[in-house]
């Protein structure tokens, strides 16, 4: 999995590619999440517009990242998600805990 972050205002923008499964994408993606949550970044937008595939530890980190940024007053949204991301998401009946996105620009924005 490459995991690209880029500060765009005061919004954190992560650009994922590739597979959101158990062992080292779950693991890296966790870290990034906690470093910049640490920090005081809590407004995060997630493009899963290049993630294929999710699994349960996926949505765990994705979930527990919602919950860590909205403890901390701010929020997660998501962008683009896949088909097969939106029906894990959907199946795990998390999909309403999401904004969800076309583009990238518009949930930056949306933090404003």
């Amino acid at each position: 999995m490459d995991i690209d972050i880029r500060k765009s205002g005061e919004v954190q923008v992560f650009r994922l590619r590739g597979p959101l499964t158990l062992g080292d994408p779950v693991d890296d993606l966790r870290r990034a999440l906690d470093e910049v949550i640490n920090v005081g970044d809590t407004n995060i937008v997630l493009n899963l517009g290049d993630v294929r595939w999710i699994d349960s530890s996926g949505i765990g980190v994705v979930v527990k990242a919602l919950t860590s940024a909205k403890r901390n007053g701010g929020t997660l949204k998501l962008v683009n998600p896949s088909k097969p991301a939106q029906q894990t998401l959907k199946m795990c009946g998390l999909l309403p805990l999401f904004e969800i996105y076309n583009e990238e620009s518009e949930a930056v924005q949306s933090f404003t």
